[in-house]
């Protein structure tokens, strides 16, 4: 006996339907018709089914403390640095704990069932990344928390930076980050970003830096990021996130650097809602966009992914961890409105993420994790369009989140008859 059968699921890009049968927390068969029994069985009643949502790049410490101690009314990335450092000397592990399972939850019931979140190890007691080493225990049965020991304040810039992320890792933080443009100068920067790779290939971590999140043409350690990761062999497990000054600068250069990029397997990670808001501050008319070259990077075929960053803390006033909301603002700052460049944001949500995070298990193929979802929509397409509902969230064969098919009743041109119909019907 199955623990759980899905019945009629769409797939992307198929017209006929399928049933999916999950047993032992593993997809077992997906085929037309199951005529097998089940502990349970949902009807996808022909919506369409994907594998888990991936938020590749969080700060899952200062979410929801928005407000606290005041706003950040500049709207730049600096003053919310700024502000978290007056929140950080406050923190206690139960505040964190309190914030970080309740985002967990918003993010189960969005369909996110991983997500990689930075750590700042700046606290001399390290509050956050005990705070958050526990929650991901807490969260395990639901959702992947994988953890970035990030030096907020810049690895040489802040004095025990150094001794601190070796800390957070021997604690078990799993990946080696940075932030190489906070740094005091540019060759500071440049050290950084070596001296962290090689810490990450002795311990044999990956490595996800915050890489030229500025406005600067001339920033550019995603260079010295890209060497690294050919000088000591880490293709595949070393990401450059934000990557903003790569809209500023010239196309000379940035051509340069994503061809290297895409030679050396270095993964790419835009934050759409947050390179929009915090970048291009300074402008006045026009104003640049601030996201990186997403478009480009889909052209070249190097591993993007789009991602939430920050929801209602010192740097973004809004958010409810949405990953569709993502993809919608992506496609429409990085201009991707062609019919294969929007398939190709969703997958930005979802399967390229999940290989930057290198998650085990990750597909909708038989033998992969039976983590799914049902949309309340046709296609990947209409699911952006839509930020479609998520009507039922699977983890491991088990529906962990369902939510009423949406629905609206319609009294047309003074008609007496109301007419029902489902949003996702609007063509």
């Amino acid at each position: 006996m199955l623990d759980l059968i899905i019945r009629n699921a769409r797939l992307a890009g198929q017209s006929e339907t399928v049933d999916f049968g999950c047993l032992d927390g593993k997809i077992k068969e997906r085929r037309g018709r199951l005529d097998m029994p089940a502990r349970e069985e949902i009807d996808a009643a022909g919506y369409l089914v994907s594998p888990p949502f991936v938020d590749s790049h969080f700060h899952m410490d200062s979410t929801l403390t928005y407000g606290t101690p005041r706003y950040n009314e500049s709207g730049t990335l600096y003053e919310g640095i700024s502000l978290w450092g007056e929140i950080k000397p406050y923190l206690t592990v139960e505040d964190v704990e309190r914030r970080a399972l309740l985002l967990c939850r918003w993010a189960v019931a969005k369909g996110s069932l991983a997500i990689r979140s930075h750590v700042d190890i700046g606290d001399p007691a390290l509050t956050a990344v005990h705070a958050l080493l526990e929650v991901r225990k807490k969260v395990s049965p639901w959702l992947d928390l994988q953890l970035v020991a990030f030096p907020q304040d810049g690895y040489f810039r802040d004095p025990n930076a150094v001794s601190l992320l070796e800390r957070a890792l021997d604690l078990g933080v799993d990946v080696v980050g940075g932030i190489p443009h906070f740094e005091r100068t540019y060759d500071d920067g440049r050290r950084s970003v070596e001296a962290l790779c090689r810490i990450a290939a002795d311990r044999g971590l990956m490595v996800d830096m915050h890489c030229d999140e500025s406005d600067d043409p001339n920033s550019h350690h995603i260079e010295t990021l890209i060497s690294m990761t050919a000088q000591l062999g880490m293709q595949g497990r070393v990401t450059g996130s934000h990557l903003t000054s790569m809209h500023s600068m010239d196309n000379t250069l940035a051509d340069k650097l994503l061809g290297l990029m895409q030679e050396n397997e270095v993964n790419a990670i835009a934050c759409p809602l947050i390179n929009i808001t915090l970048q291009g501050r300074k402008d006045t008319y026009p104003k640049r966009r601030g996201l990186t070259r997403v478009k480009e990077m889909m052209q070249r075929g190097i591993n993007y992914a789009v991602a939430h960053d920050c929801v209602m803390d010192p740097w973004y006033a809004g958010g409810s961890h949405d990953m569709l909301e993502v993809a919608h603002m992506g496609l429409h700052v990085g201009q991707m409105t062609g019919v294969h460049e929007t398939a190709d944001m969703f997958n930005a949500v979802t399967v390229n993420p999940a290989r930057t995070l290198q998650l085990d298990g990750y597909g909708l193929e038989i033998g992969c994790n039976a983590d799914l979802v049902v949309l309340q929509a046709k296609d990947p397409t209409e699911a952006i369009r839509l930020r479609a509902n998520r009507l039922f969230v699977v983890r491991r064969g088990e529906v962990i989140s369902r939510t009423p098919l949406l629905e609206s009743e319609v009294r047309f041109m003074g008609e007496d008859a109301l007419t029902r119909f489902s949003v996702s019907e609007f063509q």
